[in-house]
């Protein structure tokens, strides 16, 4: 298992992560382990086949049929 180091978290979200561990009965060391394993659990899956990016080509605001490319709306950087 990999292992990460953070760094410059403010002291109010600490606090509330240590209390958010209590209110679960584990350590922080877990309860961190659990938002992240959480976290990455609703990213939609990526396959060889089918890139997350061109799953997210086109954008369709629902009001006409007008659909925008990414990259009219973030240029070529895909921002």
């Amino acid at each position: 298992m990999k292992s990460i180091h953070i760094r410059q978290i403010d002291e109010d979200t600490l606090e509330k992560l240590k209390y958010r561990a209590r209110l679960h009965r584990r350590s922080l060391q877990k309860e961190i382990e659990t938002l992240l394993e959480d976290a990455a659990r609703m990213i939609p899956s990526v396959s060889a086949e089918s890139p997350l990016l061109e799953q997210l080509h086109t954008v369709t605001t629902g009001k006409s049929q007008t659909d925008w490319s990414r990259e009219e709306l973030y240029g070529p950087d895909g921002r």
